[in-house]
């Protein structure tokens, strides 16, 4: 009986000397914690985005019945950039709502998302275009969107 004793008096020392000197297994890791709270906002509305923005992609192309993105940029490009910035806009402010942001950051965000389509319309429309140029866009709405954060950084760092 003392052996056994010795032996659970052993295991005591070694576990409270492991939590003294850090080397304990840690516990559950809280994941919430390794982005901010500021990069979660923007990655969730990024993501939020994309959803929309593939959705709108599948959409079109089944109803105008091309096969590429390249296709509709280049026969459709005033259609294919409004079809994207509503799109993507639509589930990003859906989503923004769904956490609690109001209609006035929403609508703020909306339109850091529709107006920089408009120079893109335009070089479509005064021909110094072909194509849509949906890529370029979607990076100046990131763009306006990070910078629209950061000029509310107090708002889109908070705990939700």
């Amino acid at each position: 009986m003392p052996k056994m004793h010795e032996a659970h008096a052993a295991q005591a020392h070694r576990h409270d000397r492991a939590q003294l000197h850090g080397s304990a297994k840690p516990s559950a890791v809280d994941h919430s914690r390794l982005v901010s709270p500021f990069w979660r906002h923007f990655l969730e509305m990024l993501a939020a985005m994309v959803v929309g923005m593939v959705a709108t992609g599948a959409i079109f192309l089944s109803i105008v019945g091309l096969t590429t993105w390249d296709e509709v940029t280049s026969q459709y490009p005033t259609q294919a950039l409004l079809a994207m910035a509503v799109g993507m806009t639509v589930p990003m402010v859906a989503w923004m709502m769904y956490r609690g942001m109001g209609w006035r950051n929403s609508f703020e965000m909306a339109a850091a998302m529709v107006l920089p389509v408009i120079p893109f319309l335009c070089f479509v429309w005064f021909g110094i275009t072909e194509s849509a140029q949906c890529g370029v866009y979607c990076a100046v709405m990131v763009i306006a969107m990070l910078a629209l954060m950061r000029y509310r950084r107090s708002e889109y760092s908070m705990q939700m």
